[in-house]
């Protein structure tokens, strides 16, 4: 068994154009993109191993920001998380898996914001309703 490295960066916050719906395609939608990428690694890392034996974190954090096309909608999240793993396979021979993981973060807001408006309805109906 060959032994790998696991890098992660995780609640990367983007601002992305994408959706299907008219409300979500005119202006770009925020997302927090977390990443974990599984990398081949040298046998063992010593003290003066160089830093071109790893990867550099900012490498994941730029395959999820700047290397986003400015002006392009991604219909979808998941084109937007493959455009981020073709980055990383791109950049780096290495690079044996990648994981990407996307909240919209407009629509989260949105589920928060409408649950608390049923809340405040239901309790304008006596002091006896409650959402649980």
């Amino acid at each position: 068994m060959e032994d790998s490295l696991q890098l992660q960066v995780h609640d990367i916050e983007v601002q992305v154009l994408t959706g299907i719906y008219s409300e979500e395609t005119h202006l770009p939608q925020p997302l927090r993109i977390s990443l974990t990428v599984d990398l081949d690694c040298p046998r063992r890392f010593t003290p003066d191993t160089p830093l071109t034996a790893s990867k550099n974190y900012m490498d994941l954090k730029h395959a999820a920001t700047t290397a986003l096309p400015p002006g392009v909608h991604f219909t979808l999240v998941e084109a937007v998380a493959d455009h981020i793993c073709e980055t990383l396979f791109l950049q780096d021979a290495r690079v044996r898996r990648v994981e990407v993981k996307i909240v919209k973060l407009a629509i989260a807001a949105d589920r928060r914001w409408r649950a608390g408006r049923r809340r405040q309805d239901v309790g304008r109906q006596g002091p006896s309703a409650s959402i649980t």
